[in-house]
């Protein structure tokens, strides 16, 4: 019979090389199941900061109108809280470039009121002389007010936009029904990064050829150009909102990913 010493050494070796194996295969499991519920979890947290801010601020849309004629905008008020409702705004009109009209359009469930300043120098508009302007436009909720998870358009119909500028700043304070008042009234700077409260801006471009075409909305006119750029804006802030909830959704799988895949190598 053959000694111990010429024994085949293969069983010996079969049962390092299996042992090699599971001790691979373990880390391999715990690096999973510590690493992917962290990388879930940190797609998901990133897509909520770059979602957050795309429909938080108050904004004033369309963002552009010509110079030297009549534009209707609406100031987009969205709630910020989720304990609390929106039930006053208040819009400060430039007195820089004062606008002459001033018109708000009705709005369900909401007073409005126009409060109107001397001016220290008077303008002319259509070859009248103007002493005094809208100064602030200020909506009232007559009810509920903005609720949280909503937002709320507050349309005005104002002109003759200044020749001379290219933006009109509109500072608004948006109050809530727990006494809470955000001051939207931040400047931003060109070039800089966004002020956690910026103030609705207005730009203004170069007027259009057709001055009828400018001024139409303020005599009733078609103001179908308007009512597009509005629609435009409101299709970029939805698709905004659909990527930021596509993203959402991505980092949520990530996460039940991770969590499954940790499961399933412990069992």
């Amino acid at each position: 019979m053959p000694n111990a010493s010429t024994m085949p050494s293969e069983p010996t070796t079969s049962v390092i090389s299996g042992t090699s194996a599971t001790s691979k295969s373990s880390g391999t499991a715990g690096f999973l199941k510590t690493r992917l519920p962290l990388v879930g979890g940190i797609a998901a947290g990133s897509v909520l900061l770059l979602a957050g801010p795309a429909f938080a601020h108050v904004s004033v849309q369309p963002g552009a109108a010509p110079k030297g004629g009549f534009a209707t905008v609406n100031f987009k008020v969205p709630n910020e809280r989720d304990n609390a409702s929106t039930v006053k705004v208040e819009v400060t009109l430039p007195t820089d470039h004062p606008l002459a009209s001033v018109m708000p359009q009705p709005v369900p469930g909401w007073k409005v009121s126009v409060t109107k300043t001397k001016l220290a120098k008077p303008i002319e508009m259509e070859g009248e002389k103007i002493t005094e302007a809208p100064s602030k436009v200020t909506w009232t909720a007559d009810g509920k007010g903005v609720e949280p998870g909503q937002f709320q358009q507050f349309p005005l119909s104002i002109g003759q936009l200044p020749q001379d500028a290219d933006q009109l700043v509109f500072k608004a304070l948006q109050t809530y029904d727990n006494k809470q008042v955000v001051r939207w009234i931040e400047p931003t700077k060109e070039g800089g990064p966004e002020p956690e409260n910026p103030a609705p801006v207005l730009k203004l471009t170069a007027a259009e050829d057709d001055a009828h075409g400018a001024t139409a909305d303020a005599k009733g006119g078609d103001d179908g150009g308007d009512a597009k750029t509005a629609a435009a804006a409101d299709t970029s802030d939805n698709t905004a909102r659909l990527l930021g909830a596509a993203g959402i959704v991505v980092g949520v799988i990530g996460v039940g990913f991770g969590v499954f895949a940790g499961r399933r190598r412990n069992t």
